[in-house]
């Protein structure tokens, strides 16, 4: 959430800002109110206070002198009575402006473009050259049925639309991208490699903005009493093993990475996407996080962006880095990159990664904190995560960029260590 300082000397400013950046309209009169509530109450509230205590002493010293106190403990009585009210009172104003913070999207950093939608988003580089073919091309789907290996019916008959099973060598070929991910991360990029929780509870997803806001989008499952949900990333995991935490500055920044199953109910249809394992309900995905202090947070969202890179690189896959603009940033993120894979099939480029620092945006509901070294006092850290990468969208480009006329698969040299040796898949 925003730091709350801004909707209270900065609520003109802030308006106008996330009107400006994100067509985010924030009704400004019902904060003008409920900000004057409280600051009212507020004042009543600890008016109040100071009165019971005053008169509570008055009846100490009262009581001493053997004087009649039965006046001033009515008073106190009716003192204590009107308090509570006023309590409960701030304590509802102070939920409703809580409940309009919530769903109030973080400003995005200057150097982000304005725009409206993915089309205004800006292109920074490309790397490598999509291969020409001397044969048409298929699409991972076609090239995954050949065996039975990929197959959608199977998925759907176990669990319904957006489900699929992989099978024999396909399945080997997943497996192995999740794992040459992870020994990349951290061997060579200095991650801690975590196993988390899939099931988390509704205060881990808030502590990462999932809720309130974007609760429809969750699977959840309830028994009993007890609701939790299942993860639509490692980042909710990851981030909130800083929740009501305080690191020693020294530690910072801490670096995590998790591969895991991921959900997304993502009601609605997206056309071609429903089409074999673009946009699965059920997927898997390594994830890289980093708790860094303020001042660092834009050198580590670099560092973060070239460690997915690495990935595309070492498999030798074409893609491009795009910065989005404020109208397709994600609704905790000040700036965002996106890698985009070249799927042959598509003569265009896909997302396969998505890297973002959130400022204190998740730190604030998290109570994650730093100690600072200088004045020895607690500051909210900062939060980026980011994708390293779709592990089944990246063996859709291996697939569609390594296929043979023939419909077999030639691995990246930088997997067949993971895949028993083999060059190639048929």
């Amino acid at each position: 959430m925003l730091d709350p300082s801004l909707l209270r000397s900065r609520l003109a400013e802030t308006a106008a800002r996330l009107k400006e950046t994100r067509g985010f309209v924030l009704d400004v009169a019902s904060v003008e109110a409920l900000e004057s509530q409280r600051k009212q109450l507020s004042t009543e509230t600890q008016d109040l206070q100071n009165l019971r205590n005053t008169r509570s002493k008055a009846i100490g010293q009262a009581k001493a002198k053997g004087e009649d106190v039965a006046s001033l403990m009515a008073e106190v009585a009716g003192i204590g009575d009107k308090l509570k009210a006023n309590e409960l009172a701030l304590a509802e104003v102070q939920t409703q402006l809580s409940d309009i913070a919530w769903l109030i999207p973080n400003i995005p950093h200057e150097s982000v473009p304005i725009g409206k939608d993915e089309t205004d988003n800006k292109e920074i580089s490309r790397w490598g050259t999509p291969r020409s073919f001397d044969f048409e091309v298929k699409d991972h789907v076609d090239l995954g049925e050949r065996h039975g290996w990929l197959d959608g019916e199977a998925g759907a008959k176990l669990s319904g639309a957006r489900f699929t099973v992989l099978r024999g060598q396909l399945a080997h070929l997943h497996r192995a991208l999740g794992q040459f991910m992870l020994d990349l991360h951290t061997r060579e990029h200095g991650y801690l490699e975590c196993n988390v929780p899939v099931l988390v509870n509704s205060d881990s997803m808030f502590g990462t903005t999932q809720l309130p806001k974007f609760e429809e989008d969750l699977f959840a499952t309830q028994v009993g009493d007890s609701r939790r949900y299942l993860i639509p990333t490692a980042e909710v995991s990851l981030t909130n093993l800083v929740r009501d935490s305080i690191q020693d500055a020294d530690a910072l920044p801490l670096r995590f990475t998790a591969h895991s199953l991921c959900f997304r109910a993502e009601a609605g249809s997206y056309g071609r996407d429903v089409r074999g394992m673009i946009r699965q309900h059920q997927f898997e995905k390594v994830e890289m996080v980093q708790v860094a202090r303020a001042g660092e947070s834009y050198a580590q969202l670099e560092e973060m962006v070239g460690h997915a890179e690495k990935v595309l690189q070492k498999l030798n896959l074409p893609y491009r880095k795009l910065l989005l603009c404020t109208g397709d940033m994600g609704f905790q993120s000040t700036k965002t990159y996106d890698l985009e894979v070249w799927l042959p099939s598509q003569s265009t480029y896909r997302e396969i990664s998505s890297c973002s620092n959130c400022e204190d945006f998740q730190a604030r509901r998290l109570q994650a904190r730093v100690r600072n070294p200088e004045t020895n006092k607690p500051e909210l850290v900062h939060t980026l995560n980011g994708s390293g990468l779709a592990v089944g969208r990246t063996m859709i480009a291996v697939m569609e960029n390594y296929q043979n006329a023939d419909g077999s698969i030639t691995l990246p040299e930088a997997l067949r260590p993971y895949m028993g040796g083999v060059e190639k898949i048929a």
